[in-house]
């Protein structure tokens, strides 16, 4: 069973349906006062007939008729949460000035349950309209890429991007594009698409760690999550000379003050992102999961799970800035004790937004599928995004999201005439 609220739908150019193939300028922008706190385009709640598990979609804001974001599962999982995490992708792609809106995908079920699987299928079933013509998804919480590939395949729907990929010039030749790029081998053994997010989390903590004057070599990170995001980062922020200090999983943190041997430690995890204990050197120490958000290091990486400094913990964190690698990691009431200690929170919506970037900069041909290229593009742009953050923090006191909201503000204005950005969305 489905139902929908939807807010609207077809009161504006950007909140209607049409032709996917007549995408005009007005659809490429929104107001940013709707991508901050606007009511958004949809919600849609779902249960499975099978388990009676909810789901959730939650379109923020349509932009050439496209809204992206990814779809997690876990235990616990609510519309308000899908809610939140939907305008954090619409303000991810307005920060890095992407002609899509912003969207989101949940389902309340433990991934680890053996009906995960036949659950999200049913979900994206239901959710196929959607899919179809206007929702680009992707991996996320508890839903690697590779299983939702593997879902819409069976659907008849090739690749998760297929919203996107079908609107293009000649569909498949950016579909084999799309999986050259995922599949790109980088060093470490890993994948380009499994990685390309935490290298540009650790993009963003080497940009605070320039704009502070740090020496890499002395800097410490704590870790929150060892998964596709909080490990992509460990292994960037390793190769950098960091000192990765401690990392925590679903089991606990493991701690060492010389700092972790994250090659090794990454080796070591299962499929859930969990690190077996029974390998992890005895040196390194044991530590309760809660221990990694009161570790003494200069930064901490929440990369797990929402919400994960509260009012409740917030007097715990020991770190000197807070770089959030998980989509709404930090609740507003714990920023401002934050702020009010002199902590700046470099937001999710930039600096965990290197994967949306990379995959739409993919889909538009603007990088191809040599690693170095996609590297570069978002070490340049996550490095100015963040000194520009810290800047204003350092200079006049202007917290890292004000300065962040007010770029959302500058790329989601309504263009002038002669603007080269009003163009029609074109897909090569």
């Amino acid at each position: 069973m489905t139902t929908t609220t939807e807010s609207g739908f077809g009161r504006t150019p950007e909140h209607r349906e049409y032709d996917h193939r007549e995408n005009t300028v007005p659809q490429r922008r929104v107001d940013v006062a709707t991508v901050r706190s606007g009511e958004p385009l949809l919600r849609m709640t779902w249960s499975d007939p099978v388990t009676g598990a909810q789901g959730y979609l939650v379109v923020h804001t349509l932009v050439s008729g496209l809204a992206t974001g990814g779809t997690r599962m876990r235990a616990g999982c609510t519309m308000s949460e899908v809610e939140d995490l939907a305008r954090g992708m619409a303000a991810k792609t307005a920060v890095f000035d992407l002609p899509v809106g912003g969207a989101k995908g949940g389902i309340d079920l433990d991934p680890k349950d053996p009906r995960a699987v036949g659950v999200l299928e049913r979900f994206c079933q239901a959710m196929r309209p959607w899919l179809d013509a206007h929702w680009v998804t992707a991996e996320d919480l508890g839903v690697p890429q590779h299983l939702i590939d593997d879902v819409f395949a069976r659907l008849g729907l090739q690749q998760s991007y297929h919203a996107a990929i079908r609107r293009a010039e000649d569909p498949q030749r950016t579909l084999r594009r799309v999986r050259a790029a995922l599949n790109a081998p980088v060093s470490g053994g890993f994948l380009l698409g499994d990685v390309i997010g935490g290298y540009g989390v650790a993009q963003a903590c080497i940009g605070t760690v320039n704009a502070s004057g740090w020496a890499p070599a002395d800097t410490t990170v704590a870790i929150q999550g060892i998964g596709t995001m909080g490990g992509g980062a460990a292994w960037y922020l390793h190769e950098a000379g960091m000192r990765v200090v401690a990392v925590a999983d679903a089991v606990g943190t493991l701690y060492c003050p010389d700092g972790l041997d994250v090659p090794a430690l990454l080796d070591l995890r299962n499929g859930y992102g969990e690190i077996d204990r029974s390998r992890v050197p005895s040196h390194v120490q044991r530590l309760p999961r809660a221990a990694v958000i009161a570790t003494a290091a200069d930064i901490l990486v929440p990369a797990a799970i929402s919400y994960a400094i509260t009012a409740d913990n917030v007097d715990h964190v020991a770190a000197k800035v807070v770089i959030e690698a998980a989509n709404a990691a930090t609740t507003p009431q714990a920023e401002a004790v934050l702020t009010g200690r002199g902590i700046p929170v470099v937001p999710d919506f930039v600096a965990n937004a290197g994967a949306v970037a990379w995959a739409w900069w993919v889909l538009l041909g603007q990088v191809g599928t040599d690693p170095e290229d996609s590297f570069l593009r978002l070490r340049t742009e996550m490095l100015a995004k963040v000194a520009l953050l810290l800047g204003q923090w350092t200079l006049d006191g202007v917290t890292p999201r004000h300065t962040a909201w007010d770029l959302v503000a500058a790329n989601r204005r309504a263009p002038a005439p002669g603007d080269p950005l009003a163009v029609p969305l074109t897909i090569p």
